[in-house]
Order: structure tokens, then C-alpha cells, then sequence
């Protein structure tokens, strides 16, 4: 990826989605974590919150829940008190409760247990998405779009198969995921979140109107499923009581089951599409992974730190806190940008360069090992090093053809669709 021209930092706004456009965030970044490691963002519609971009410094507000806590929301937007409990999920608790609320479908997605009920299926899952590319690049002159050839069309069919719902709902799965994640791009946002019309909606997450109808169709899987005894994610939330004792409430459920929307199909597929973006302008990578397959077996790390498919999670402080030499005082935001301590030179040798040999490469695109670690990680990594073992050895030509289309966005690192030519060997 090119290097940004430098960003002064008088002008550095992380507060301004359209500041992210053309990658012009990760100049911001590389201006922070030089100057101001810690910085205080004002908002216009905001209390303001503090940049946190050095690997080292979003490592410490991550891991510590009870001096930077979740409980008051993990996204920029100021959320009223008297509605904070109608729009909290799984992101928004931490302790006791929050580990009840992972335990319910945390075995599902361990490594054994991919390995045992999934491996073969995704193995398949992939030889089809793929096999389905190269079908319609031979029927148009090797032109395809790869987000939604490749990219959307895997992982919204892990989803599909982990819900236990027909394949002919991924087209809606995935419009859902768009128009509610990406609640700030006017290609997918039915209301856009910095649209005051979206004042209408404040008491749902994110703002967005998209989330009833997402929630209807959640609760028909639910009441037929009540009872039963299938194995699905859905039937686990009907029927499973928390470890805590805890049962879920309607909204519980609700809020659960569409954040599996978001986080079953989005992430991957950013990473598979800003993976592949990266490959082909680094070619040397590309050819080494088609050449080697098995180096994708660690190689995803890299792919994966690359990628940082979600720039940022927020915190706020409980009590007045110092860091990195910068007073917080209690109710401050604290904004962790993960793809700015992904690309952190004192972490990274030669941040900017894909090297899909590197070793030890910690990078935090799921959380590291903080409570909040990201749940499907595992199914994550597992989708995208099978992409790309299926897919790159059977490429014998592949090329940009226009334009990328990035989502418009400051929380979610997303491509909406870059037109390729393949051919196959």
C-alpha cells in the first residue's frame, strides 16, 4: 500500500469519516503515534474522546475492563443513559455477565470443535464460491467483482450454515450486515447515523431501522426452535440457560443475534478483500503463497494484521487514570484504534510492508488476549487461510480492473467491491 502524503497534526480528525477516505486514516495514525500517542479528539455532535495509537497503549486499555470499561459503549456515538440498556449486547458488558453471555456459544467456535463439525464443510463451502468465480469471469471476459463473488458470498454461507437457515437468505443476511455496520455509508444505510432523521431510531443499535426487521426474522428462528434440541447457534440461545443463571431476555436475544449478523459475515469478509487488495499490490506475497501453500497456515497472521478489518472499539474511563503521560479523568472516552497499533513501527518492522513470512506476528485485529477477545476468531482465521489456499493456486492471472470502492466509515476498514480479471490454470 502506498504511504499516505503526511497528515500535520493540526489537522489529524479521527472524528471525520470522510477523513478516512483513500486510506488517509493510517496517515493520521502514523502522525499520532509519532506525536501525540495519546490525543484529545473533539466531536461535533460529541463529548470528544481520546486517540489511543501506539500497539503498547491500546494493549493496556484493552485488558483492563475495570479502569476502561465497555459498559458504557463501544462505538463513538454518546448513548443516553435511559436507552442504554435497551441497545446493549454482548460488546457492552464486561465481568460476570459478560463471560455468561460468551460461555453460551463459546464451544462452538474452539479450534477442536472446527475442526471436528466444520473443516470438511468449509473445505467444500470454498471449492464452490470459488468454482462459481471462475464460472462468471468466463462468462464476462474474466471480469468479476471480488467482494461479491469471493468475499461476501463465503462467509455469509459459514453464517448460513452455523443459523441453520436456508442458503437463499445470504443476499438478506448480508444486506442487513451492510446497512447496520455500515450505518455511515449512503450505498447501504437506509437512515446514515450523522443524519438527523437518524434521531428517530436512537433507541435501537446503531441508529438504524434495518435492526427490527433483523430482529423479527431472529425471533421466528427462535419460537421454532424452542425446545428442541439442534445443535445451531439459534437453538443455543432458545434453549441454553447462562452460566450465570441468568435467563435472556427478549432483548438479549434480540441484541445477540443481530450482533451473529455483523460478526459472522462483515469482518471476514473485509479481511478476505483488503487480504487480496494487498496481494495484488504485493505481488512478491502473492506469488509466494500460490507457490506455498502451507505458508498460509501462518501467513494469516499477517494477512490479518494487514487487514485490520474494524479500525476501533471504544472504552471509557471509571476513574481519572494516566497514560502514556496523559491525564483521563472518569467518564472519558478512550478510542482504541486496532489498525493503528497494527502498523505500529516499535511492534513491526517495515509496518507498511506485507510479509507473508513474518514470525510472532501479534498483531490485535481480534483484541489480543483481552476479555473482549473477538469469539469467532478461530472460524475467522480458518475461513481466510482456506480461501486462500483454495484460491490462489488456481489463479494463473489476476489484475485490477477499476476502481475500489471503500465503505465510508471510520469504525469498519471495509471494501464495498473492486472489479478484477482472472483466469484460471
Amino acid at each position: 500500500m502506498p504511504r499516505h502524503a503526511p497528515v500535520p497534526l493540526s489537522e489529524v480528525d479521527l472524528a471525520d469519516i470522510d477523513g478516512f477516505a483513500d486510506e488517509r486514516g493510517y496517515a493520521q495514525f502514523d502522525t499520532l503515534r509519532a506525536e501525540a500517542p495519546v490525543h484529545w479528539n473533539p466531536e461535533p455532535d460529541g463529548q470528544g474522546f481520546w486517540n489511543v495509537t501506539r500497539y503498547e497503549d491500546v494493549w493496556t486499555v484493552d485488558r483492563d475492563p475495570e479502569t476502561f470499561t465497555s459498559t458504557r459503549f463501544v462505538n463513538l456515538e454518546d448513548i443516553d443513559d435511559d436507552l442504554a440498556d435497551a441497545r446493549r449486547s454482548l460488546l457492552e458488558t464486561d465481568g460476570q455477565r459478560h463471560q455468561a453471555l460468551r460461555h453460551l456459544i463459546h464451544r462452538e467456535f474452539s479450534p477442536r470443535n472446527l475442526m471436528k463439525n466444520y473443516e470438511a464443510f468449509l473445505r467444500e463451502l470454498t471449492k464452490q464460491t470459488v468454482d462459481r468465480a471462475f464460472a462468471a469471469a468466463r462468462e464476462n471476459d474474466g471480469e468479476i467483482d471480488f467482494v461479491k463473488l469471493i468475499s461476501a458470498d463465503f462467509p455469509i454461507q459459514v453464517l448460513a450454515r452455523l443459523l441453520d437457515v436456508p442458503s437463499e437468505q445470504t443476499p438478506q443476511l448480508i444486506a442487513w450486515g451492510n446497512e447496520m455496520v455500515a450505518n455511515t455509508d449512503p450505498d447501504y444505510a437506509k437512515v446514515r447515523l450523522d443524519d438527523p432523521e437518524s434521531e428517530k431510531y436512537k433507541h435501537l443499535p446503531f441508529r438504524s431501522p434495518t435492526v427490527l426487521d433483523v430482529w423479527a426474522y431472529g425471533n421466528e428462528l427462535r419460537e421454532s426452535r424452542v425446545g428442541g434440541d439442534g445443535g445451531d447457534l439459534i437453538s443455543i440461545l432458545a434453549n441454553k440457560m447462562p452460566q450465570d443463571g441468568v435467563p435472556l431476555s427478549q432483548l438479549d436475544f434480540n441484541n445477540y443475534f443481530s450482533l451473529l449478523v455483523i460478526a459472522g459475515n462483515e469482518t471476514t469478509r473485509h479481511a478476505i478483500s483488503q487480504s487480496m487488495l494487498a496481494l495484488l499490490e504485493q505481488r512478491d506475497q502473492l506469488e509466494l503463497l500460490a507457490a506455498d501453500p502451507a505458508l498460509m497456515e501462518t501467513g494469516v497472521e499477517e494477512l490479518l494484521r494487514w487487514a485490520s478489518p474494524v479500525y476501533h472499539f471504544r472504552r471509557t474511563a471509571t476513574r481519572d487514570v494516566e497514560l502514556n503521560g496523559t491525564e483521563i479523568k472518569e467518564g472519558d472516552k478512550v478510542v482504541m484504534w486496532f489498525a493503528s497499533g497494527n502498523r505500529d513501527e516499535r511492534v513491526f518492522a517495515d509496518p507498511y510492508k506485507l510479509d507473508v513470512t513474518r514470525t510472532n506476528v501479534d498483531h490485535m485485529t481480534f483484541g489480543k488476549g483481552s476479555p473482549h477477545l473477538c469469539l469467532g476468531n478461530n472460524l475467522a482465521r480458518l475461513e481466510i487461510k482456506l480461501m486462500f489456499q483454495e484460491l490462489l493456486p488456481r489463479l494463473a492471472e489476476i489484475e485490477l480492473v477499476g476502481d475500489v470502492r471503500r465503505v465510508r466509515s471510520n469504525f469498519v476498514n471495509g471494501i464495498k467491491g473492486f472489479p478484477v480479471r482472472i483466469r484460471e490454470n
